[in-house]
């Protein structure tokens, strides 16, 4: 029942050429960090990846696609990275965008057994292209593959040596269904804990889905882009009042 590895290295012993891989967090948010840095360090090439983005040009599973390691990406949304768009026009990358809802589900689909499903997202469009086609009460469907992958890689917030995962606010994100949808799920974790420990009923992902986890060191936690405002000085009169004796 002890699943835990040492390092994301050992984790990623039996990565090879060629093999897909899911790898959890919406845009720089809830990465498997330890995870993408491994496998850069390994050099793994000819990867398929399912994921919502690619990153951006020098985080997250951008540093894989300026490696050369990525032949096809499956995703939502290819913005704010120019090195995605680069080898894409340049015919080195192959992409098959998916609406991100029909991703989640093909994802969700995926991990529960369900090997197609119908959805009127995408009738009349590119994506539909070459699909079968259904009317069901007269809204036109169309009939998309489940998604299942080699590896999933997923970050949680805390886990314990069995495997039970607990994500944390929007890190949460597609790391829960992508955990179900693995051949073999990694899982790195910010704290590591014994079993018990987690409370059952705020586990997210149960261990049964997972099959190696370890606990993950020097999180960058990137931000895509930060937007501050500068802080108004108060008016007058809105200000706290001081008394003159100090109280």
């Amino acid at each position: 029942m002890n699943k835990t590895v040492a390092n994301a290295d050992e984790a990623l012993r039996d990565l090879v050429d060629g093999v897909t891989v899911m790898s959890g967090g919406f845009g720089l948010c809830g990465n498997p960090e330890n995870l993408i840095r491994a496998i850069h360090r390994k050099g793994t090439k000819d990867l398929t990846i399912v994921s919502n983005n690619c990153g951006v040009d020098d985080k997250g599973l951008g540093v894989l696609l300026a490696a050369g390691q990525v032949k096809k990406m499956i995703s939502s949304y290819v913005g704010e990275n120019k090195t995605f768009e680069r080898l894409y026009l340049e015919g080195k990358l192959e992409v098959e965008l998916c609406p991100q809802g029909t991703l989640a589900e093909r994802i969700r689909a995926g991990g529960a057994g369900i090997p197609a499903f119908y959805t009127p997202t995408g009738y009349g469009t590119p994506v539909a292209e070459g699909k079968e086609v259904r009317d069901f009460d007269g809204r036109m469907c169309v009939l998309v593959n489940a998604l299942r992958a080699d590896f999933a890689l997923v970050k949680a917030w805390r886990g314990d040596r069995w495997g039970n995962l607990v994500y944390r606010k929007t890190a949460r994100n597609f790391n829960p269904m992508m955990a179900t949808a693995g051949r073999i799920t990694i899982a790195e974790v910010e704290e590591l804990v014994e079993p018990g420990v987690l409370e059952g009923d705020q586990i997210h992902t149960p261990g049964i889905y997972v099959q190696r986890i370890f606990q993950g060191k020097d999180y960058e936690k990137p931000i895509e882009k930060r937007t501050v405002t500068s802080r108004a000085a108060p008016q007058a009169g809105t200000g706290p009042s001081v008394r003159k004796d100090g109280a």
